[in-house]
């Protein structure tokens, strides 16, 4: 069950050999418990800090949060995050201790510890230490507070969203006091930085329980995308849908892979509909230039978070387009295809797919049969020469000036008027053809 890598066992050893006891600690023993694989192994010792220092003193160690109790010992090129035994003393920021005490009893670390599925240590010796049932959690598929749910996420604020984040991605349950105090101290997030809560964020949407707990705690989203709380229970009352709006989204967002740029669109795709929605003379609900709306919407949002740029870009664009229907002529896609670009067009099929998966069965063949003739048209296209951009063109600005024409704006609008041409299949994508096709041009200005 437990199988150390090489790294974090020198670090134990070591520190053993020097009579100090050293656990592995946290997520990997989680991890390990879990048959997964972790991804970092962390120890904890009852050796000082200075102490830890003396035993590594030939290693390459970074004091990472010495006042906190905690080195990093390089094993292997590895790191080892190191931290002595400790209690926490107040958080008055509800984010970190204004100051640690440490300690001698590994179970006074543990007793810190935000959930009790991490609060487990493992010592090739002495084996599990588990003093709050973290196994018995995991075994059940439970996310529990270590202690007093109240004093934990008055600690920390962001351990709100870890809780969201680990329950996801394990698809496991909150358990019943630590939701409910989740719920009740939601106005903590205020306190936390947005980088953090993006990170927090983008970790629970890729989970495989995102949806489950979209739908279970909406208000905590709303504390930091507050638009979103428009959409929670809104009756679209229209037969492509059995979903109020938030409902749908959860679904939609589960519906799509596991990708962070496509569940945040898909978080956002319908944020506007509360907004654009109008009912025509038979009740039915319609919700005119959402898209569009939502782009808008979706753009201050990610800006708010802190959203790095190429994710702000990419997610606002499938929001603005997630409702156009592809084109279903050569021309028209070519066109599609050189205005969004293969990366985009692949994602609006996969946001198509999972926003048809989250939708009632109405049209839904008809709907399934259009994504198929459109993907079928792309890959006709893409087994082509490509035509889909001026820089397809097998002539350039340079050709242009090397018969006579002159650098000027009007060069750039003749060479898309020959990628028009190209396009709708009007003229072969050849230097011969396109050099006469501009000679006629030039002639005709």
């Amino acid at each position: 069950m437990f199988s150390i890598p090489h790294h974090a066992a020198v670090v134990i050893e070591r520190l053993e050999h020097f009579g100090y006891e050293a656990y592995v600690v946290g997520g990997c023993v989680r991890d390990s418990l879990l048959n997964r694989a972790p991804k970092d192994w962390d120890v904890c010792t009852n050796a000082t800090p200075q102490q830890v220092l003396g035993v590594f003193k030939r290693f390459n160690v970074i004091k990472t949060g010495l006042k906190h109790g905690t080195v990093t010992v390089m094993v292997d090129h590895q790191p080892v995050e190191v931290t002595t035994f400790r209690i926490d003393g107040e958080y008055t920021d509800n984010r970190h201790p204004d100051a640690v005490t440490f300690v001698s009893r590994v179970e006074e670390d543990l007793a810190r510890r935000d959930f009790t599925i991490n609060a487990m240590a493992y010592n090739p010796t002495r084996g599990l230490v588990d003093a709050f049932g973290g196994q018995q959690d995991l075994q059940a598929g439970l996310i529990r507070c270590v202690g007093e749910p109240d004093c934990r996420f008055n600690e920390d604020g962001l351990r709100i969203l870890r809780a969201l984040r680990f329950a996801a991605r394990y698809n496991f349950d909150i358990e019943r006091e630590t939701a409910f105090s989740m719920r009740r101290n939601r106005h903590l997030l205020e306190n936390v930085s947005v980088e953090r809560i993006f990170s927090e964020l983008k970790g629970i949407l890729i989970g495989h329980g995102a949806a489950g707990m979209l739908l279970a705690f909406p208000e905590v989203f709303a504390v930091f995308i507050p638009e979103l709380a428009a959409t929670f229970g809104f009756d679209q009352r229209n037969p492509h849908h059995i979903y109020d709006v938030w409902t749908h989204t959860a679904h939609a967002v589960q519906a799509i892979e596991a990708d962070p740029v496509l569940r945040l669109t898909m978080l956002l795709h319908d944020v506007a509909k509360p907004a654009c929605f109008t009912t025509d003379e038979t009740g039915k609900g319609h919700f005119y230039r959402h898209p569009e709306k939502g782009a808008e919407m979706a753009e201050a949002i990610l800006t708010r978070l802190k959203s790095d740029t190429a994710t702000l870009e990419n997610v606002v664009t499938l929001v603005r387009v997630h409702d156009d229907a592809f084109p279903t002529t050569r021309p028209g896609m070519r066109r599609c295809i050189g205005r969004l670009g293969i990366p985009v067009i692949e994602q609006l099929f996969k946001v198509k797919r999972a926003d048809q998966a989250a939708q009632s069965a109405h049209e839904q063949e008809q709907k399934k049969a259009a994504l198929r003739d459109a993907a079928l048209l792309v890959d006709e296209l893409l087994d082509e020469p490509p035509g889909f951009t001026v820089k397809d063109l097998n002539i350039n600005g340079k050709d242009l000036i090397s018969i006579g024409i002159k650098p000027s704006p009007a060069m750039g609008q003749l060479l898309l008027t020959l990628l028009g041409e190209v396009q709708d299949e009007l003229l072969p994508n050849t230097r011969e053809a396109l050099l006469e096709r501009v000679k006629m041009l030039n002639i005709e200005c």
